[in-house]
């Protein structure tokens, strides 16, 4: 039995972005309460080498647009990464949850055995089936991403949990 590629994609990307908006939303109301300027929450990070919460979310947003793009052929949408504030971060979230419902289930029907080129033409090319690239790249980018935004505002404070992380399933 082959897997659909869009029923593992395009509705697991929308449950988590909703879900994170939300994680945002509480994060919003909690440096408030807590009297914490909105920035310093947004550049959180737990290690100097590592991107703060708004490049997180950034980097979340494009793998849940550009690896369902790229599966049902269709160009994938640039988005300018200046976002400053959690409104500006949401209103990403939204655009990529309003693109993800543009998709329908007839754009993944070869996308199993499509060829996905990471890289092209440099040193770090990589060809994958669109198979490999939803599970063994994109899905688990896209985790990383969305669990470490979660973790940065778990370590700050914000009083979220399981239930907030996972969403309306």
């Amino acid at each position: 039995m082959s897997t659909n590629l869009y029923s593992a994609s395009v509705p697991v990307f929308k449950q988590m972005l909703l879900a994170l908006g939300d994680v945002l939303s509480k994060a919003e109301a909690h440096a408030e309460m807590k009297k914490v300027d909105p920035a310093v929450l947004l550049q959180t990070r737990l290690a100097i080498d590592m991107f703060p919460l708004v490049r997180q979310v950034q980097i979340a947003c494009d793998f849940a647009k550009s690896v369902p793009a790229r599966l049902a052929g269709t160009d994938v949408p640039a988005y300018e990464d200046n976002e400053q504030n959690f409104a500006e971060l949401k209103a990403r979230i939204a655009k990529t949850v309003a693109l993800l419902d543009t998709m329908t289930a007839a754009q993944f029907e070869n996308s199993a055995a499509l060829e996905i080129v990471l890289r092209p033409g440099t040193p770090k090319e990589k060809k994958l089936t669109g198979h490999a690239y939803l599970f063994a790249y994109g899905l688990p980018q896209f985790f990383f991403h969305v669990t470490t935004s979660y973790n940065l505002l778990r370590h700050v404070g914000v009083e979220i949990g399981k239930k907030d992380f996972m969403g309306s399933y």
